[in-house]
């Protein structure tokens, strides 16, 4: 299922003081449900269950509802949008390449890509000021700029911030120019959404910042450690230079969440030049999982995250 590393690392602090009670604690998960729905939608809703049990303050999903050779019909889309509404704690959502940048697929229905991407946009956040799940909450969103997907609340003074930010490349790949040019729109705008994000935090005085994204940026050989940089051809260097210069600018303890790669692991990935940016990566695909984070703060104003596996007692 996964190994000692996890368990070593599953506990990921940004201080060593004495902690002061939790603050928020909130539940991360992505890649999932992937397969046969007769399979494994039963699986998937035990770890729903187990994770309305735990009673978070929050449920962020980071894509990657299906995975990449499943049909991208209204009707898989329409049963995952219902999926995450069955949480009972507020649910944010921020889109996967599966969804939509994939379709294109002959396994997943050989569909137009920016089509999915409209339909999803249409269904799932018609009403982008108010979260998925079954306890309301209000959001700020990017919608008058076209990109509803991107929200950001405040909750017990930690900002959390979501960018739609997807695998295969954040969908630079040469299929079409319309493709081309979706990436490098929606490339600019999350930008923005991220710096207008980390803005409000420093403004307000937020004491810590969480980030969801779908999207691995450190592959093509990126790294875990020792500041790495960038391919020219990547679809993430851009935004990934500026969430780490974002992250030297607040100063504060910030964390990355992201899925993509179905590898839970937790890493410090600018050890050097933003060393209070923490990336975690969730559980995926096969390993039905979740991963549950507290935000804890000590004495003097410190700030830690406690990130644990969150098991699904099915698998």
């Amino acid at each position: 299922m996964f190994g000692l590393k996890t368990f070593l690392t599953g506990v990921a602090l940004l201080s060593a003081s004495p902690l002061a009670a939790e603050d928020l604690r909130f539940v991360a998960l992505g890649d999932m449900p992937y397969g046969k729905p007769k399979k494994v939608y039963p699986l998937y809703e035990t770890l729903i269950d187990t994770v309305n049990a735990r009673d978070p303050a929050l449920v962020i999903h980071v894509g990657d509802t299906k995975s990449g050779s499943t049909d991208c019909t209204d009707k898989i889309l329409d049963e995952q949008r219902a999926y995450l509404n069955s949480f009972d704690a507020p649910t944010l959502y921020t889109p996967g390449d599966n969804e939509w940048t994939d379709c294109h697929r002959k396994k997943a229905g050989d569909f137009d890509v920016l089509e999915r991407l409209a339909y999803i946009r249409d269904t799932y956040f018609d009403t982008p000021d108010i979260a998925f799940g079954k306890t309301p909450l209000a959001l700020t969103h990017q919608g008058d700029e076209g990109y509803p997907e991107n929200v950001r609340v405040m909750i017990d003074n930690v900002m959390i911030i979501t960018a739609h930010v997807v695998g295969s490349n954040n969908g630079f790949e040469p299929r079409s120019r319309k493709a081309v040019a979706e990436f490098f729109d929606r490339d600019e705008a999350n930008i923005d959404w991220v710096k207008d994000g980390f803005k409000a935090a420093r403004k307000t005085g937020a004491d810590a910042l969480v980030l969801a994204h779908h999207g691995d940026m450190f592959e093509f050989g990126f790294g875990e450690t020792g500041n790495g940089e960038w391919l020219r051809h990547s679809g993430f260097r851009d935004f990934g230079r500026a969430v780490r210069k974002q992250a030297q600018k607040f100063g504060k303890p910030v964390l990355l969440v992201f899925g993509d790669s179905h590898r839970h692991r937790i890493f410090r990935p600018f050890p050097d030049d933003a060393p209070n940016l923490l990336a975690v990566e969730v559980f995926g695909a096969k390993e039905m999982h979740a991963v549950e984070v507290a935000v804890r703060r000590g004495t003097g104003g410190t700030v830690r995250f406690d990130i644990k596996p969150l098991l699904n007692p099915a698998l």
